[in-house]
Parts: structure tokens; sequence; C-alpha cells
């Protein structure tokens, strides 16, 4: 029994000794974690704070300098290079005045040459370069300024999305999205992101800008980028512009073979109709005529009503009363543009 007590009292006093271990080493590796910390925000403070007090560099003029130093050297450019470099040089300074010119003006920011010319710069005052991780730590301090200004998300470039508000790795985000294939149809599909937050889409939503597609002006690989519209309708919304002379009004679509009502309000909100070309209904030869869908077998009767009937009398309203089209070609030439008589 008192063996068995004294191996428990054994085991415990080393658990007690491990848990004292491991607690002192957590603390140590906290205040090491703590130290880094502030050394790491010391250093960028410091970094940052040398924004407002650059190193810098003077950059001499070449050209300028051979004259001062000739003259320097010469023994005569004592005075007027070196004149204001204090203890750096004086008349007597010869080419050591030269130097105490670039000195003295180290002080004012430049140094002029005169003597009856306009007075010319003679260096230059720089910003020294940094290191690449410097000018990272320079470039993540500084407070960015938030833009808002109209874009379309679908071209705007990651400088611009960084202008508007957005991190560097956030605006990669959505470029990613965009070299993928990804589309922004609609605004909404914008506030989708993972990387955009409600808040910045709330600031950003009255400037974004997505065209609509123009359904006279479109080729059939623009088309497929409108949601249910796959290549075989695309190549139909191509053909059937063809064949129309160019839409009129976007109705026209359900024209096409199984395109439907639905199919038409999935993308109404993406689509326009520019206006096209006026179509010469009433100048074309018969030949012509016959390859409009709205028309097809009326092509004769509308040239026989063309050569038989006074101008004033031709109209859709004139080619339905006499009976050379059907009300539903009526209605359907309703929505074309036809050109003036």
């Amino acid at each position: 029994m008192e063996e068995g007590k004294k191996g428990r009292e054994k085991e415990r006093s080393g658990l007690s000794a491990s848990l004292a271990t491991g607690a002192i080493a957590l603390v140590f590796l906290i205040i090491g974690y703590e130290v880094a910390l502030f050394l790491h925000r010391a250093a960028v403070t410091r970094i940052a704070a040398n924004r407002d007090r650059p190193d810098t560099v003077y950059v001499v003029d070449p050209a300028m300098a051979r004259e001062v130093l000739s003259e320097a050297l010469s023994g005569g450019g004592g005075e007027r290079a070196g004149g204001g470099g204090g203890d750096a040089g004086g008349a007597a300074g010869g080419a050591g005045g030269a130097v105490g010119a670039v000195g003295a003006g180290s002080s004012a920011g430049s140094v002029f040459a005169s003597g009856g010319e306009e007075e010319r710069p003679l260096v230059v005052r720089k910003n020294s370069q940094h290191s690449p991780e410097v000018r990272k730590v320079l470039e993540k301090s500084v407070a960015r300024k938030v833009e808002s200004f109209r874009f379309n998300p679908n071209t705007v470039s990651i400088e611009e999305l960084q202008r508007l508000g957005f991190s560097e790795k956030q605006a990669q985000s959505i470029d990613n999205y965009r070299q993928k294939g990804g589309r922004f149809r609609r605004k909404s599909d914008f506030a989708k992101s993972y990387v955009v937050a409600d808040s910045v889409y709330r600031r950003l939503e009255p400037y974004i800008d997505i065209p609509r597609l123009d359904i006279n002006t479109a080729d059939s690989a623009a088309f497929t980028t409108l949601p249910g519209i796959g290549k075989f309708f695309a190549a139909k919304m191509v053909e059937h512009r063809e064949e129309l002379h160019g839409y009129s009004s976007v109705e026209q679509l359900l024209d096409i073979w199984h395109f439907d009502e639905e199919k038409l309000s999935g993308i109404r909100d993406l689509i326009k109709c520019s206006p096209p070309a006026p179509y010469p209904l009433w100048s074309l030869p018969e030949a012509e005529l016959r390859k409009h869908p709205y028309i097809k077998g009326a092509a004769h009767g509308i040239v026989l009503y063309r050569d038989n009937q006074p101008r004033e009398l031709w109209t859709l309203d004139g080619l339905l009363s006499a009976g050379v089209i059907s009300s539903d070609q009526h209605r359907q030439l309703s929505l074309c543009r036809i050109g003036g008589i």
C-alpha cells in the first residue's frame, strides 16, 4: 500500500512538473509572438514615416557640371559656382568650389548657373530608390482613396477595381472569374460574387453599367453568352435577322422555331434592338421580296399592286384591303421598319 501511494504521488508530481514546463513554454511563445508583432509594426511605422521624410539624392546635369567644373579648374568659376558653398569653397576653391556648389545647393534644393544667362537648374532632387519589399509596405500603409464611377464589371481593369475600393486580391479574384469564362450579365450577378460585400454593392450598384446586347449587331458567339441561348438558337437568331433585313423589334425573335415567350422573358432585360435600315418593300423586285419570311407567296401580288395603284395607296393597309396580304402578314409586317416610297 505504501509503495502504491508513493508511486501515485510521484506520478502526480511528474505531471505537475510537465504542466508547469508547458505553461512556461506557452508564456514564452506568446511573449515571442507579441514581440515579433511589435517589431513588425514598428518597422512598418518607421517605413511609412519615412514617406514624409524620404531619402534624397541629387542628380547633377552632366553638361552643366562640365561647364562649372571647367570654369572652376581655370580659376574663374569659384565665385560663380562656389561662392555660396561655405566650407566647401570660394574664389580660390577651384575644382573644390564646384563641388562646394553642389554641396551648397543641397541645402537649398538646387543650384543655378547665372552670369547673364537665364537661370538654369544644376542639381535635381529626387527620391532614392527603395527595395521592392519596402515599396510594398509603403503601398499597403498609405490610405487608399475609394472612388465611385461608372464601370462595366466584365471589362473593368484590376487597377480600376482597386480604385473602386477592392483590395488587390479581391480585384484579382474578379479578374480570374472573367478569365475562366465567367460573365456578369446583370447587376445582381456582380452582387453574388463572394468578394463583393453587401455594403460595397449598395455603394456601387448605381454605377454598374452592363451594356445590353444589340440583336442587330451581335454575332452568334455573342448570342451564346445569353442565358438559355446555345449554338443552335444563336445561329437561328443571326439567320432570321438576315432574312428580315434587320430586327425591328425583339418580339420578332418569337418567329424562330421553338423560341417561345419564356425564352424571350429570360433575356429581355439583357438585349436591345437598334433601328435597322428601312426595308425597301416598295422598290425591291419580286425575287427579293420572296426571301422575306413575312411576304413569300405575296411577292407577286405586291408587285402587281405597285404597278396598278397610285403611290398614295402604297401602304400595308392598302395591301390588306386589296387582299394581297393576310391579316397575319399585315401584323408581322407592321413590326418591320418599312422604307418610304
